[in-house]
């Protein structure tokens, strides 16, 4: 399975990224971190975002992040201060191992499209086992996923969920009580891609 020397050999190889980056709400970045585990060679961080109105990814299990602001000089500022201010990991340059390809997020219930760049980092188990929810309001809960566990065809699923004024099915990765889906799913599918191991064939 992976190690950590592989997955940042193959984030180093890919082609040069272009990246956009507008310090304003239009651009948002999330930082995918990697730690060692106790019986795995690497875990992923998750969230769950809490329930609160008016957030469309609300309830939704994500990575740490959020939106661009005006003080904000790069994708990577954006991602190390809102793991930073949700979870309470100081992530910084030295703590980066890639980036996976920007994604233009378009939806009905987003008053416009939104330019998604995604950070791969990697911190030692004492800095990641200070990670928890800082901010209530936003997150409910923070929990790590061994690596294996996301490619396994054993972890798939289903979850229905409100789009578009309808109750839609969509494909998950199920890890105790959560399910990996949408938005935060199509980034492990980027990552897949970039490492060279493949998702579950429902992908």
């Amino acid at each position: 399975m992976l190690s950590l020397e592989s997955v940042r050999t193959a984030l180093n190889s890919q082609e040069a990224l272009e990246t956009i980056f507008v310090p304003n709400a239009s651009h948002a970045s999330v930082a995918m971190i990697l730690t060692k585990g106790h019986e795995h060679p690497l875990e992923v961080c998750f969230i769950r975002r809490a329930i609160r109105e008016g957030d469309p990814w609300s309830g939704q299990v994500a990575f740490p992040g959020g939106r661009a602001a005006e003080t904000d000089g790069s994708p990577r500022d954006v991602a190390e201060r809102e793991t930073y201010e949700e979870v309470g990991l100081k992530l910084n340059s030295r703590d980066k191992i890639g980036n996976l390809p920007q994604r233009l997020v378009e939806r009905n219930d987003l008053r416009s499209s939104l330019t998604l760049s995604p950070i791969v980092y990697y911190v030692d188990p004492l800095k990641a086992a200070e990670a928890k929810p800082l901010q209530i309001e936003e997150v409910a809960r923070v929990f790590w996923v061994p690596l294996p566990h996301l490619f396994s065809q054993d972890f798939v699923t289903e979850i229905q969920h409100p789009m578009g004024g309808q109750v839609q099915t969509f494909s998950g990765i199920k890890h105790e009580s959560e399910v990996i889906w949408g938005l935060t799913l199509r980034i492990l599918h980027s990552f897949s891609e970039v490492v060279g191991v493949p998702m579950p064939s429902t992908y």
